[in-house]
């Protein structure tokens, strides 16, 4: 399987939490910003996601959105986080959730 990226991309994970009380109207909301941020030129592919009806012990589903988002490397990450749009998306949407949890990583180089 050949993959899309190379080994050095960076990945930003963000795990939304809304609070328990949240209408579908301020969901919606967090979710109109998160469509918002997919403009963002330095990334390369961007998933919103809610969470999968699996039933393993292991998973967390107590979130209310994933915003996954694929870069070519840590600098594109960069530019990502300085962008405008993104600190509208701060700015505006902040009071939409009461937790979120970031997980970033880049890949591993390759050894030949």
């Amino acid at each position: 399987m050949s993959a899309p990226f190379s080994p050095e991309c960076f990945v930003h994970h963000v795990l939304f939490y809304t609070p328990a009380n949240a209408s579908a109207e301020e969901k919606a909301r967090l979710l109109e910003g998160l469509t918002m941020l997919k403009t963002i030129p330095s990334i390369k592919l961007a998933h919103i996601g809610t969470p999968a009806q699996t039933t393993r012990d292991v998973i967390e589903r107590t979130y209310t959105y994933s915003w996954l988002c694929f870069f070519d490397s840590a600098e594109e990450e960069e530019r990502y986080q300085r962008h405008p749009t993104h600190d509208e998306f701060r700015n505006a949407y902040a009071s939409c959730w009461e937790k979120v949890v970031i997980y970033d990583s880049i890949g591993l180089k390759e050894e030949k």
